[in-house]
């Protein structure tokens, strides 16, 4: 049997929100094993002079317990 975890980080690019995303996996990937999964739960963009300038994402990560 295999129990799973999940977080919740807050990540942010100012590219594009799949940037945002890729970075708030990318940096969970540097200290957690096994990540499985990641949900998108909310996307904002930053306005500054009537144009985006920065995507901010939270997300929740899932990965698997070590037994």
């Amino acid at each position: 049997m295999s129990v799973a975890k999940v977080i919740e980080l807050t990540s942010s690019s100012e590219k594009s929100i799949e940037d945002a995303v890729q970075q708030g996996v990318k940096r969970a990937d540097d200290t957690i094993n096994d990540i499985e999964g990641v949900w998108v739960q909310d996307v904002k963009g930053i306005v500054k002079g009537g144009k985006v300038v920065e995507w901010r994402t939270n997300l929740k990560v899932t990965f698997v317990l070590k037994e």
